[in-house]
Parts: structure tokens; C-alpha cells; sequence
């Protein structure tokens, strides 16, 4: 009878074992699902250059601030020496910084207003060409 403890104590502890290493797989399978999502919803925002032309008609590069209505080349110089060099960080960058970007171009700057070029670069950032094309044709030089 003495015997008969140990071996039940070894089938509980076996059993337990199976049971926490079981649900630690399919934890971790989960994650890992989790990371193949989030890796698929960054590739859906990959650059369509033919996307692009074909709405546009013209040839767009990848990160080209210009693409914004009321961006020009100085402009543009002036946010890449600021660090904002693509479609992405003028998206998340606020209209207020946009303002004090422009502002530290000096006098010939301050008129512009940035109020929807974060949007805009959102919108080119997303590769929704078609609507940004459309909202830009109701534009005054980026303004509303």
C-alpha cells in the first residue's frame, strides 16, 4: 500500500505537467498569430507607385512631400531638415508643429497654413490616392 502514493503523486504531477504545458502552447501559438496579423496590416500599406500614377497621372516617388497640396520644394527642404521625411511622420506630426516648422523657415514661411497636410500625408502615407486626389480638388493651396 506504502507504494501506491508515490506513483499516484507521479501520474498527478505527469498529468498537471501536460496540462500547464498545454496551455502554455497555445499561448504562445496565439501570440504568434497575433504577430502574423500586425505583420499583415503593416504590408497593407506598402507603396503602389502605378496606384498612384494612375491617379494622378503623373509618376509620385515614395515619401515625396510634395504630393501635399501647399508643399513645394522649399517647404519640403525645410521638414526634412526638420526630421519629417516621410508620408508617415508629417501624419502623425500636429498642425502646431507644423506651424513652428514653418516658422523657424523664417518670415517667408509664415504665411502658410498646415492646418491638412498631417491628413493629406495620411491619406498618401495609406495609399488612398483616389480620395486624397478628390479632397485636394477642393483645396485652396491646402487649406479648407
Amino acid at each position: 500500500m506504502c507504494f501506491l502514493i508515490p506513483i499516484l503523486t507521479g501520474i498527478i504531477g505527469a498529468i498537471l505537467g501536460c496540462l500547464i504545458c498545454r496551455n502554455s502552447c497555445k499561448k504562445s501559438k496565439n501570440v504568434n498569430e497575433y504577430n502574423k496579423d500586425e505583420k499583415i496590416n503593416k504590408k497593407s500599406f506598402v507603396f503602389n507607385a502605378l496606384a498612384a500614377k494612375n491617379v494622378f497621372e503623373k509618376n509620385i516617388k515614395e515619401n515625396d512631400l510634395k504630393i501635399v497640396e501647399g508643399i513645394g520644394p522649399k517647404i519640403e527642404e525645410l521638414f526634412h531638415n526638420n526630421g519629417i521625411k516621410t508620408w508617415e511622420a508629417l501624419s502623425k506630426t500636429s498642425v502646431e508643429e507644423c506651424n513652428e516648422i514653418l516658422n523657424s523657415g523664417g518670415e517667408r514661411f509664415k504665411m502658410h497654413t498646415p492646418s491638412t497636410w498631417p491628413k493629406q500625408a495620411e491619406l498618401a502615407f495609406k495609399g488612398k490616392w483616389e480620395e486624397l486626389k478628390k479632397w485636394q480638388g477642393e483645396l485652396d493651396g491646402g487649406k479648407e
